[in-house]
């Protein structure tokens, strides 16, 4: 006969963070008035980030203790 020792699993929250990343140019006085530029044209939809714009993927796990 065997022993067989019970492993205790815990359940695991885990946070998946994936990161798109595009570059684009915009002619302004200042930096906070190109920001605001292109923050402007992105809400506007001109620029649309997908899958050819991953940049990195983050996995963060946290310990479920709500059961």
């Amino acid at each position: 006969m065997t022993d067989k020792k019970q492993i205790a699993y815990k359940k695991f929250n885990v946070i998946i963070t994936e990161t798109l990343k595009m570059v684009v140019e915009a002619e302004a006085q200042n930096q906070q008035q190109a920001e605001q530029i292109v923050s402007d044209r992105w809400r506007n939809s001109e620029y649309i980030l997908d899958a050819d714009n991953f940049c990195k993927v983050e996995f963060t796990a946290t310990e479920n203790n709500n059961y």
